[in-house]
C-alpha cells in the first residue's frame, strides 16, 4: 500500500513540474546500428520543468545535440539483477545501466530506504545533482525510481514517455550488453532529501496533515477493488481496505493511454 501511495506521490509531483513549464512490450533487441533510423529531425530542448520524454529527445541527448549531453545518465529500472531481469537483459536502450529496485526501497513495505543509503546509490551511479537522469521501465520501477531522484535533489530528472516501447517504434537500436555504472567521487552537490516535502510518511504525518489541512487530500490509486477493502492486493498482507479518509483517485493503469505514455496534466485534471 505504501508502495503505491509513493507512486501517487510522484505522480503528483510530475505533473505539479508539468503544469509549471510508459510501457508497451518491447520489441526484439538487435546490437547492429545500421538497423537504427537516424535521426535527422531537430528536436526543440526541454525544461528542467518538464518530466516526461520523447524517444527522439533521448536519442538528440546521446548524439550529443542537447544541453544534457554533457552529464547524463540513461536508467532502466526494474525489480532484480541486471543479469537476472528480462526488462534489461533482453532488450534496452543502448548505453543504459539497470537499477534495481531493491536498492532504493527497503524490504517488506517499500519505503524509501535511509538518505545514507540513497546517497550511496547516487554515488555508486554515478549521480550528482548536477547529473540528467533519463529513466524507463516495463512497470512502475521507473517513476518510483525519479520519485527518489527529484526527493533525493537531482534537479533533471526525465521519464521516456512510452517506456522502451516509444523507443522501438521510432525504429532505435537496442541490445542486450549489460553495461555496469560507472561510480563518482564527486560530493552529490545537496543534503539529501533536498525535497523532504515530496513524501509524507505513514501514518502520524499524514494524519497531522489531514488534520490541520482542509485542503489536503489522501489518495489511493490502488485498484477498485483494493480500495473497497474487496481484496488486500497483496498475497502476502492479510489485511484489506484503506486508511481512514482517504478517497480514490483511479488505479495506476487510468494515468496512462492504450500505447504507454503518460494522459496529459488537464486530462488528470479531469477525472
Amino acid at each position: 500500500m505504501k508502495k503505491k501511495l509513493m507512486l501517487y506521490f510522484l505522480i503528483v509531483t510530475m505533473f505539479t513540474v508539468l503544469a509549471t513549464g510508459c510501457t508497451s512490450k518491447p520489441e526484439p533487441a538487435t546490437n547492429n546500428p545500421a538497423n537504427e533510423s537516424t535521426n535527422t529531425k531537430t528536436v526543440d530542448a526541454v525544461a528542467k520543468t518538464k518530466v516526461f520524454v520523447s524517444a527522439d529527445w533521448v536519442k538528440s541527448v546521446i548524439d550529443g545535440k542537447q544541453p544534457e549531453s554533457k552529464d547524463y545518465k540513461i536508467i532502466e529500472a526494474s525489480w532484480g539483477p541486471a543479469n537476472e531481469t528480462k526488462d534489461y537483459k533482453v532488450s534496452h536502450i543502448p548505453g543504459a545501466v539497470h537499477i534495481n529496485t531493491d536498492e532504493i526501497e527497503e524490504p517488506d513495505y517499500w519505503n524509501i530506504r535511509t538518505s545514507d543509503e540513497i546517497k550511496k546509490v547516487m554515488a555508486n551511479y554515478g549521480i550528482t545533482k548536477d547529473t540528467t537522469v533519463i529513466i524507463y521501465g516495463g512497470d512502475s520501477g521507473a517513476t518510483r525510481v525519479a520519485f527518489v531522484c527529484l526527493w533525493a535533489g537531482v534537479e533533471n530528472v526525465k521519464v521516456v514517455d512510452g517506456g522502451l516501447s516509444s523507443w522501438t517504434k521510432a525504429g532505435y537500436a537496442t541490445n542486450k550488453d549489460i553495461e555496469n555504472p560507472v561510480a563518482t567521487t564527486k560530493d552529490f552537490g545537496v543534503e539529501i532529501p533536498a525535497h523532504p516535502e515530496y513524501l509524507l510518511s505513514m501514518p502520524k504525518d499524514v494524519t497531522a496533515e489531514m488534520d490541520k489541512n482542509n485542503k489536503f487530500r489522501l489518495v489511493s490509486i490502488r485498484s477498485i477493488d483494493e480500495f473497497q477493502g474487496k481484496v488486500s492486493g497483496y498475497d502476502y498482507i492479510k489485511r484489506a481496505g484503506e486508511p481512514q479518509g482517504a478517497v480514490w483517485g483511479h488505479d495506476e493503469p487510468d494515468y496512462r493511454n492504450a500505447d504507454g505514455t503518460f494522459i496529459s496534466f488537464d486530462k488528470a485534471v479531469g477525472m
